[in-house]
Parts: C-alpha cells; sequence; structure tokens
C-alpha cells in the first residue's frame, strides 16, 4: 500500500490517471533481477478513473529557448479496472532527431523532449507487407534486460501496403517557408534550402508545387509551377533570405489558400511548412492556427511540419501543427536526414493511406494483471472514441510501418494458447473517406522464452526505449544510466539489424554515456 502511494506521489502531478486513483492493496509481485541488472520498479496497480492522463492539458518544458510539450509518463492500469488501451498512432520521428542534435552539440537531450513512440518509430522494424489490404498487424513480445522479472514487453506493429514512386498519384505541394530572422541563426534556412533541393530533384513532371513565405506577414513567391520546371523552382527557393518577425499563422493562412486553390482530386495535396517554430506575431496556438487557416480533416489537404536548427526552436508548435493538421512531424539536423525524408522516403512521405488511424488494445484480464503504454502520453484517446469518426487518430503512408510497446505483468500458470490480447486497428481511406478496421490476437505462444531468442529488431527496440526512458526519467526504470543501456548493447551488438540508423544509435548511445 505504502509503495502505490509512493509511485503516484512520483508523478501524480503530471498524469491524471495516476492522481485521480486509489492505490489498490494487491500491487504486483515485487521485481527481481532476471538479467543481473539492477531491479526496476515493481509495478503497482494504478486504476485510473477517467479522464486520464490525456486529458491533462500540455504543459510545455522549456530549456533556453527551445519549448517541449511535458505529457507525463503513462501510469500502469489494472485491467480489471479497464482493459482497453486507445490511441492514435504516431509516424513522428523529430523527438529522436532533436536528441540527436542536442549531443551532437555535446549537450545531454532536454527530458521533456523525448517522446519514445518517436524514437521507436524512426527505425525500420522489418515487419512484411500485408499480403493483402492496406495493412498488416504483427505482434511479439518477451523479456528484456530493462524490465523486471514481473514484467514482459509487448510489441505491436502495424506495416502498410508499399508502392512504388512511378504509381504513386500526382502531388500538389505547397511549400510555406519560415525566413524570419531567427532562420538565420546558425543556417538554419540554408538547411531548409538545401533539404527543398533534394526534394525538387525527387519531383515528376505531373507534381506541382508552390512556395509562401512567412515573416511578419506572408506572400507568394511561386504561384504552383510543373515539377518539370526544376529552374523556376530552384531559383525561388535560392532567393530566400532571412527577414523580419514569425507570423506562422499568416504563412500557413495563405499556403492553405493556395493549397485549395491547385487542389488535385484523387491526387497527393500537402502544405510542407518549414520552420523552427519560433512564431512571435499573430496566432501562436495550434488549433488557432489550423482554424484560421482552413484546415482540417475534410480539407483532404495534409501538413508536412519540418523543423530545424536549435537555439530558438518551438517544438511543441511543430508537434501539435501535424498532430491537428492530419500530417507528420520530422526534424531535420542533417543533410543525410534530409535526403532520407525527401529521397529514401518520398513515397512513403507524399502517399498518404490512412488518416485517423487508430488502435485499441483489448486485454485478457484472465491473463494479464496490468499493462503500461510506454509513450504515446499525448496520442492517447478514451475507449469509446475508437470508432468515433470525429476522433483524431494519425496518418500513415505507403509503406510505412508504426510500433506501440507495452510493458506488462502476466498471471501464473498460462498455458501456451492463452489469449493475452487483441490488437484492433481502424483508419480512414483519405480518398474515399470510408472507415475500415482489422485484428489480430496476441497468445502466449507469441512471445519469446528470452531477450537472447527475440528477433533483432525487437532487441534494438528494447534499447532504443530504455534510452528515452531513461532520458527522460521515467520512473518506471529508476537508478538506469545511459552507460548501463551501452554497456548491455556492446553485448548485442552482432545481434541488432545491420543498418545505418542502428550504427548511428549506438554511436549516439557513446557520446552520450561520455556526457554523464
Amino acid at each position: 500500500m505504502r509503495r502505490a502511494l509512493v509511485w503516484c506521489a512520483l508523478f501524480g502531478l503530471v498524469v491524471a490517471g495516476c492522481s485521480s486513483a486509489t492505490a489498490t492493496s494487491a500491487p504486483y509481485p515485487a521485481a527481481t533481477d532476471n538479467y543481473n541488472h539492477r531491479p526496476t520498479a515493481a509495478a503497482t496497480f494504478a486504476p485510473a478513473a477517467t479522464p486520464y492522463s490525456w486529458s491533462t492539458p500540455l504543459v510545455v518544458g522549456t530549456s533556453a529557448a527551445v519549448q517541449f510539450p511535458n505529457v507525463g509518463v503513462n501510469p500502469y492500469i489494472d485491467t480489471t479496472v479497464d482493459g482497453d488501451s486507445t490511441f492514435g498512432l504516431d509516424v513522428d520521428t523529430a523527438s529522436y532527431t532533436v536528441a540527436r542534435k542536442y549531443v551532437s552539440d555535446g549537450n545531454r537531450p532536454d527530458q521533456a523532449s523525448v517522446r519514445v513512440e518517436e524514437w521507436v518509430n524512426y527505425f525500420d522494424q522489418g515487419y512484411a507487407a500485408p499480403e493483402s489490404g492496406a495493412f498488416a498487424i504483427h505482434v511479439d513480445g518477451g523479456p528484456t534486460p530493462f524490465l523486471s522479472q514481473s514484467e514482459t514487453l509487448l510489441r505491436i506493429g502495424v506495416k502498410a501496403h508499399e508502392t512504388s514512386a512511378s504509381r504513386r498519384p500526382s502531388a500538389a505541394l505547397t511549400l510555406v517557408i519560415d525566413v524570419s530572422g531567427s532562420m538565420g541563426d546558425n543556417d538554419k534556412l540554408e538547411m531548409v534550402k538545401s533539404s527543398l533541393r533534394l526534394l525538387v530533384d525527387e519531383l515528376r513532371s505531373d507534381d506541382r508545387v508552390g512556395i509562401v513565405v512567412f515573416t511578419s506577414d506572408a506572400r507568394v513567391v511561386l504561384e504552383p509551377t510543373p515539377g518539370s520546371d526544376r529552374e523556376a523552382i530552384l531559383s525561388a527557393i535560392g532567393k530566400l533570405q532571412p527577414e523580419a518577425n514569425t507570423n506562422a499563422e499568416a504563412g500557413l493562412r495563405l499556403g492553405y489558400q493556395m493549397a485549395h486553390e491547385q487542389f488535385l482530386e484523387g491526387g497527393i495535396n500537402r502544405v510542407v511548412i518549414a520552420t523552427d517554430g519560433v512564431a512571435n506575431t499573430g496566432n501562436v496556438d495550434a488549433t488557432a492556427i489550423l482554424e484560421t487557416a482552413g484546415a482540417g480533416a475534410t480539407s483532404g489537404i495534409q501538413l508536412v511540419a519540418v523543423g530545424v536548427g536549435m537555439g530558438q526552436y518551438n517544438d511543441a508548435l511543430l508537434e501539435q501543427l501535424a498532430d491537428k493538421g492530419d500530417g507528420f512531424y520530422a526534424y531535420v539536423d542533417t543533410l543525410d536526414e534530409a535526403r532520407r525524408i525527401f529521397v529514401d522516403e518520398l513515397t512513403t512521405t507524399l502517399d498518404t493511406v490512412a488518416i485517423d488511424a487508430k488502435a485499441q488494445v483489448h486485454f485478457n484480464s484472465e491473463a494479464v494483471a496490468g499493462y503500461r503504454l510506454i509513450g504515446y502520453e499525448d496520442r492517447g484517446l478514451p475507449d469509446s472514441s475508437f470508432r468515433s469518426p470525429t476522433a483524431e487518430g494519425g496518418a500513415i503512408g505507403a509503406g510505412h510501418s508504426v510500433t506501440a510497446l507495452y510493458a506488462v505483468v502476466l498471471r501464473s500458470e498460462l498455458q501456451s494458447n492463452a489469449l493475452l490480447a487483441t490488437v484492433n486497428l481502424r483508419w480512414t481511406d483519405p480518398q474515399t473517406t470510408r472507415a475500415s478496421e482489422i485484428a489480430k490476437d496476441l497468445y502466449l505462444g507469441d512471445l519469446n522464452s528470452s531477450f537472447m531468442a527475440a528477433d533483432s529488431h525487437f532487441k534494438l527496440d528494447s534499447l532504443v526505449a530504455a534510452t528515452a526512458e531513461v532520458l527522460r526519467n521515467s520512473p518506471w526504470i529508476p537508478g538506469y544510466r545511459i552507460a548501463d543501456v551501452r554497456s548491455e548493447a556492446a553485448q548485442l551488438t552482432l545481434q541488432l539489424p545491420e543498418t545505418a540508423d542502428t550504427r548511428d544509435f549506438l554511436n549516439m548511445l557513446d557520446q552520450m554515456s561520455r556526457l554523464d
């Protein structure tokens, strides 16, 4: 009883579910060390009455002039109180590249900048594409070195159908570029221009591009132009220079006006805003900005938010703009990252196959005592809204994968055919506006018997999530340091996916270990 109250006190201020709950007298089994690492916190029942943590207003954390949304840490939920976990899928990756920028500059990432799901979803998961239909659901799990013996890590993945660049629909892109004075700091605008040049090189002749810039106000610098006229597009980009204040509202209002004017029926319609997010003129609230700009679920236009720079940077605004604009949020810290987004993943970036994608995981209370969704704190939805047409989900591009991780406590003496959970996925087709739904069951037999026997991507996800949890000071893994994660990673190097992204992550772990 006392232990449960202590844990609620630790994060009750930021997790509404825990602060509004009463601790029970039935704690989960005490944590023990099953991998010769220091034990983690014993999970305790924290039954949360609605409203849950996601109904708590965002608290913006700041580091110097950098602003991040601090959304807390999800509690453990007793399955006999609430066996359903519902959230909007998230394909954003900015949190990971923001952290990488911090580390490359010789700093430890701001804990408020760390969103675990964006770290995990930065990495390819190796999921097979669906044999038919829009999506395939993948499930697995098992023990990891970063959870206690009483806990198991579940991995739930979604993979969208793939398509080739030649088969994607024509695109109408409206580029909304921040040319305020702050974009002159640390060559932010030059990074944007270099990134957009990469995008232009990938355009087809049947694509169209228009450019709007914003400073104290907004203006058009390039009317919608065919992708075949590369010279005109590149010339307009090359002439961009930093000017005065930042009126993101004016830029998006004019940008959406252009996007509506060049709207392609049956095509890809995007507004791409590139900025450091430091709005200081006009509306600075994401919802208000998009309402005045004419955005919305019925507009058929998705918003892509591309962040650059640090020093002065508003992560909170960009993350919310992308969320409410039915798009995604990426942060460009290097030209290689720009190439990954605008060249390597161009089809995924542009060709959206689903909007308002939501997941609802129903846990079998006879097999699972409690669960904790790792990340997605600002994507949570009331269970009753899963099939609601007005509930906001995420947008998913062709070939894209999305992963959610759960820490769970299983009941004892389960058979291999014991049903642990049912994963439900629901989304809306952006072309037909029809909603679809699929489901997949997860059984005890789907889990790995040991961490070493797990899939290489599962091992990487475990390391990435543990790193993010340490950086954001999660109360569920107290006492761990980055050096502990790096030590475990050193033993797994040959068992992780052999990719440039994996090597980059391990190098970042090395750098953070030295910083600590």
